[in-house]
């Protein structure tokens, strides 16, 4: 029976756990399992410049914390080594990264995620990595709206300057 100062302390870790679940825009579930160190912390300074907080978790820690969240479906994903990478900000970020990386790295693989409360399986989460990013989604729309100004100008200037030719005729 582990004694009370022990037991709070994980009480407290799991109640940490799920608020950083809570106020978590997105997260992604890995097996982390043949990483090196090198690579690890290569990953982890990808993670962090976008604004991703990666850490490693206990699986039976994490089991109480999705059950105090709702996210009991998460459940059956907690075997062996288990990393967690959340985000408030950008969704498509912490997917993007991880996928990529696994792509790289046979032994990492995605477990499963969740996006604005909604449970994803692996395929969901790889799914979500092709969507474009936040930014560049701004991007391409930015593109759109000026390549259509700029008809827009084209089209009045030539309005413009055909009534001109008509005037001085």
């Amino acid at each position: 029976m582990p004694s009370e100062k022990i037991l709070e302390s994980k009480k407290a870790l799991v109640a940490a756990l799920a608020e950083k679940l809570k106020n978590s825009s997105a997260g992604v579930f890995v097996d982390y399992k043949g990483t090196n160190v090198a690579d690890d912390t290569q990953l982890r300074r990808e993670l962090r410049q976008a604004g991703v907080d990666y850490s490693v978790v206990k699986n039976t820690l994490t089991r109480f914390a999705l059950k105090n969240v709702g996210f009991d479906a998460l459940e059956s994903i907690l075997s062996g080594t288990t990393a967690l990478a959340v985000t408030d900000g950008d969704v498509v970020a912490p997917a993007k990264i991880l996928c990529e990386y696994a792509k790289k790295h046979e032994n990492f693989t995605i477990k499963a995620g969740f996006v604005d409360g909604e449970i994803l399986d692996s395929n969901g989460v790889k799914a979500l990595a092709a969507v474009p990013s936040k930014e560049q989604s701004l991007v391409n729309l930015l593109f759109v709206l000026n390549g259509n100004l700029r008809n827009l100008a084209v089209a009045l200037q030539a309005v413009a300057d055909q009534k001109g030719d008509v005037q001085e005729a």
